[in-house]
Formats: structure tokens, sequence, C-alpha cells
């Protein structure tokens, strides 16, 4: 009997024909690296069971105070507070009526109701909440008015409501991504002739945004003079970007902004239920900004500052404009010889696309490079200096420092900054970078997963428009891997136990959590997998008979009491052949006492030049790691 070790290299290489992958893996999915083997990643379990409204695109965790763990989820469609499980709506409110200044009109049969405001400004999907409303005279009461709706059609001076049971949550008839309150609808009735008296309110909330980037073409697309006269464009045309928030601290506060839009400020000290407010709004406020593409408070040194906004004395947002406020104070933002207020402008590129805060420096991406902030104290308080030109980021949310070092996707390569700029040797950069979505690539992000020295970058592929697939770079490892999952925003362990991911059910899911699957009252499997390029058996001249496997796996922390794993053996000719037979073992565990015990041989029948292996698993409570897997061979001649 000859027994060959089944040794492979570390990490997925998927850039190398198979022989040249020889003794490598190959392919994978929801499985990770550690210490040279693979494993199957841990599970998923809803932090609580309560919804939020909307894609949320961007998560914000830390302490108060008071010790109270909170979570900033932003949506497209409004902001949170996660407190305990329960989410609290802090979206703020652009502009509130004056009282009577708002009138309803209904259609006796129907649930639509026509609101009539001249000023109104929202668009479809926006929210608004009245009060000191009366009942139109039927079954449309006060109480069924005075409550919050979401916007269904709009015009200059009305818009449309469905109206719904009284003094009910519109949270909870959010599923699947849509509001669906069909079932607590109310139709007007005869009697409801009323407008709703005179001292109807209306407080509309920020202006909602979309969940997917949306393009035009044709005829009209684009700038004037684009194209020949009476011709299509060529290409599509951004009409309208998805919301993405951008956040940070101060203090024990909250401090957001909508990407290209204002600036907002949540202190923590009222109510948890207490609604943000314009930064404009603060008191002693001065000049500060009214249009940021991000927002960020200086860990060090303790400046708001505001990358892509307004200049001072101007309405209009300059994408390359740097402006800081005063040490201390997130209101004063005009410039003084007795204060630490300022600006600056980066002078290459077209627009500021993220900026990455590390313990040393700030790093600033345009489209077109990328720059070091630094403090440097009064008069000038912040230097900038170009480190880099001609790169690309891939999207405002796929850069993440650790320690002083960013890590960053771009368009066509994975890049690292450590001092300098240098390109990351990704095994699946090819796999990766060619199926992303080009027109919904503002959806990446990036996650850090510290417990196992991961970077996670979640993407949109070519099948799809939402995020379905990452990619994930080991950096203790240097090594990649990838695989499938639907998350849409990360925040790494720290002030919670378990890394934190936002779902597309409304919900936000610790993971490394178990062993399954648990978005529903009953767990599911993950199926995991990992597949090895072909390797030769003997020197790959003949041909070889495998009679036996012998497996090396552990099963160590598997709830299920017979946790099992597939290994597959498919045996090849010749490189690139067809796969000339394939035997498939089901290794159980047995026993852990004294020691781990499970399948100790599986006897096979395959024969060829060369084999490939596959193991893989799909049942609940079970959790797996491969070691030196180790296979029977007799030679077996030339043909």
């Amino acid at each position: 009997m000859v027994l060959q070790k089944m040794e492979f290299r570390p990490g997925i290489n998927s850039e190398l024909p198979d022989y040249a992958n020889e003794n490598g893996w190959s392919d994978g999915d929801k499985i990770r690296f550690r210490e040279g083997y693979p494993e199957k990643i841990g599970g998923w379990a809803a932090k609580g069971e309560n919804q939020f409204i909307g894609s949320c695109r961007a998560l914000k965790p830390w302490l108060t105070l008071e010790s109270d763990r909170l979570v900033g989820v932003g949506t497209h469609l409004k902001y949170y507070i996660e407190d305990g499980g329960v989410f609290y709506d802090i979206t703020p409110i652009r502009n509130t009526t004056a009282a009577g200044d708002v009138t309803f009109s209904a259609t006796t049969g129907s649930h639509v109701i026509t609101v009539t405001d001249t000023n109104h400004e929202a668009k479809l999907g926006d929210f608004v909440t009245f009060s000191g409303a009366v009942g139109l005279g039927g079954a449309i009461t006060a109480d069924v008015l005075n409550q919050e709706y979401q916007i269904q059609t709009a015009t200059n001076s009305t818009y449309t409501i469905n109206a719904r049971t009284a003094n009910t949550d519109i949270n909870q008839y959010y599923d699947g991504g849509v509001i669906d309150d069909t079932a607590a609808y109310v139709s007007a009735t005869s009697g409801d002739t009323n407008t709703g008296g005179s001292n109807t309110v209306g407080a509309y909330q920020v202006q909602s945004g979309v969940d997917t980037s949306t393009f035009g073409n044709g005829w009209g697309a684009g700038t004037w003079s684009r194209g020949a006269w009476n011709s299509r464009a060529s290409v599509n045309v951004l009409a309208e970007t998805l919301r993405l928030w951008q956040h940070d601290t101060f203090g024990e506060d909250l401090i957001f902004c909508v990407r290209d839009g204002p600036i907002f400020y949540w202190d923590t000290s009222g109510s948890v239920s207490q609604r943000g407010v314009y930064l404009s709004a603060l008191t002693s406020a001065s000049n500060t900004p009214l249009v940021a593409k991000q927002v960020m408070v200086s860990d060090i040194d303790r400046h708001v500052i505001a990358f892509g906004c307004n200049p001072l004395g101007s309405n209009v947002q300059d994408p390359l404009l740097i402006r800081f406020s005063d040490q201390e104070n997130p209101a004063n933002w005009t410039p003084l010889t007795t204060n630490t207020a300022g600006d600056l402008r980066i002078g290459s590129g077209t627009a500021i696309v993220q900026a990455v805060e590390t313990r040393q420096e700030i790093l600033v991406f345009t489209d077109q490079g990328l720059h070091s902030m630094q403090f440097i104290g009064p008069p000038f308080t912040f230097g900038i200096n170009r480190v880099s030109e001609n790169l690309s980021i891939r999207s405002p949310n796929s850069a993440v420092a650790i320690g002083d070092n960013v890590y960053w996707m771009g368009v066509d390569q994975f890049y690292v900054y450590s001092g300098n700029v240098s390109q990351l040797n990704c095994t699946v950069k090819e796999k990766v970078l060619t199926d992303i979505n080009n027109e919904q690539s503002e959806k990446i992000f990036v996650g850090v997963n510290s417990g196992y020295g991961e970077i996670w970058w979640f993407y949109p592929s070519l099948e799809s428009d939402n995020i379905d697939k990452y990619v994930v770079y080991n950096y203790n490892q240097d090594i990649w891997y990838y695989g499938t999952l639907d998350r849409t925003a990360w925040i790494d362990m720290g002030v919670d136990d378990y890394p934190i991911a936002a779902g597309t059910d409304g919900k936000l899911y610790f993971h490394e959590f178990g062993h399954d699957d648990q978005s529903t009252p009953t767990p599911t499997a993950i199926n995991a997998f990992v597949q090895s390029a072909p390797i030769d058996l003997g020197d790959g001249e003949v041909f070889s008979y495998v009679r036996k496997l012998i497996p090396d796996v552990t099963f160590r922390n598997s709830t299920n009491a017979a946790p099992t794993v597939d290994y597959t053996i498919d045996a090849f000719n010749y490189n690139g052949g067809l796969q000339v037979s394939s035997d498939t073992a089901n290794i159980v565990k047995s026993s852990s006492v004294p020691i781990e015990q499970y399948t100790e041989k599986v006897d096979l029948r395959v024969r060829g030049r060369a084999i490939a292996l596959k193991v893989q698993s799909s049942q609940t409570g079970t959790t797996w790691r491969l070691g030196l897997n180790r296979l029977d061979i007799r030679p077996d001649g030339k043909r």
C-alpha cells in the first residue's frame, strides 16, 4: 500500500489553469482558511425580530457614557437608532407646515386620500406625519389621519396616501422590500366630505432615496450636444444614484449626512426616539456646510470634517472641497484667528469618493488619486499631500483601515496603503472583478472580520442588481477566498461580541454565531464546499488506481449528534479532459471520547492520471475543518 498525502496550498486560486494550480484550491463557497486549512464559516442569527424600513447601506456602532450599545442604521428611506433590538426612527424633519396648510379629500369606496399642500416639495416614497387633523365625517376619522404615511403619488401641489387603520405603526407593514399595508386599508364612506379642519399640520421627513441606481438612455439622455442631432445617447447616463448615508460619532452623539446632501446631528442625551436635526439648527451654529459627500470626526484632534461640501458663503457644492469645524465645536465653521476652523481643496480629480481615517492620517480618495490629510496645528490646522495618482476606487464604501494600513477595491486591482501604495497579489482577481455589475457598483461595501483576520468586500454580480457575492482577503495569511451571501452593510465585533450585518429582510444579523442560517424560526443548513484543482497520481505518467481514502477532518463544536461531510473524488486522464470516474464518500463523526472519532477509511474505485477533491456539507448543526487527507494508491499501467 502506497499512501499519498493530499496537501494543498491555503486560499483559493482561480487565476491559474488547473494543472498549473496543482496542489491548490480552485473554488469554494462559505469557507475560510485557518492556519492553512479550509473550514466552514460560522452561521448567523437575527439580532432581534424587529425590522427597519428600506435597504440598509450604513451601520455605525458606539457606546454611550451609560454603556448603552447603539447602532446607527441608514437605509434608502430612513435613518434609525437600534437599541436593544428595537429600531427608533430618528429621520430628520425637513419641513413642518403651518396649521391649515394641509387639506384632505376622499372618494367614497376608495382608500386613496388626496392631500393638498402647495409647498410640500415631496416625492414618491417620502414620509409625512399628520397631526391636528379632524375626521372627514365618515370612516376616515381623526385617528386614521393623524399618523405616519408614505406618499404614493405626487404632483406640484398634491399627493396621495393610502388610509389605513388608526394608530398603527407603518414599520409593521414592511415586508419583501416594500410597505404592504393592504390588509389595513380603510375606505372612505359617503360621509367623508370634510377637509380635515384648520389645524392640520404636516411634518415632512428628509426626502427618501432609491435603493438601486437608475440610468437613462435614448433620445434626450445626457448633456446637450453629447452626440449627433436626433440620435440616442450611445451610453447609459446616470439618472439617480442610490441613497448612501455617511456617519461618525462626536463623543456619544452622532453626526450623519446623506451623501451629497445635508448634515445632521443627533444628541444622545435626549430620548432615543428623538429625531436628528440639521447641523445648522444647533445652538450657535455658524456657517455650517449645507451639503457634503461625507462627514467625519477626527479622533485625535476632535474636528468635524466635511468632504465634498459647499464653500463658505456659497450654496453650490464643490466636490473637491474639504471644510472643518472649530476644534471641539461641531457647530462653528467660521474661520477666525481665534479658532481652528478652515478649509482646503484637493487640486486633482473631479470629486472626492471616500475618506478613511488611520491612526496617523486621513486618506482622501478622489476619482483619480489618493491624498494624505494630516493635523499640523495652527494656523493651517490641516495639511494635505498627494500620495498617488492614476489609481481607482470602486465605491464610497470600498476602503477600510486596519491599524495604519488601508485596503480597498479598485476597478481592476486590489490595493493596500502602508506608507505607500501597492497592489495586492490577488489570486481571484479576474473571477471577481470581471463579475461585478458596474451599474450598481456604488452598492459595494467593505467590512472587517477581525476575529479571523479578514476583509470582506460584498458586491453585486453580473447576474444581479443587488449584492449577492463576496470576496475575502485574509491579511494574516495573505490569501483569498470568495462565496455567495446577500448582505448590504457590515460592522466588526467590538461594541457587540459578534460582527453584525444588515440583511435584505429589514433585520440585523449576528455573524459567526452558531453553525446555521437562523434567519427563520427553523434553522436551515449552510451549504459550504471547497474544491481542489487536479493533482497528479504518482508522477502523472501512468494511470493509478485509488482504492481507499483515509480522511482527516474535525467536527469539533458541532451540535449535530452525527455531523457529516461528503468527500467526492473525481478522476481525469488528461489536462482539460472530461471527468472519467468519480466516487463520493460520506464521512461521519462517531465519537468524541477519548478522542474525536469518525469514519476511518472509505473504499473507492477511481482510476486516472489525476484526481480532484471536493468536500461539501449541507447539514444543520455541523461545522468542519479539513486536515491532511491521504489516499491508498496502486500503479495501474500506462494505458
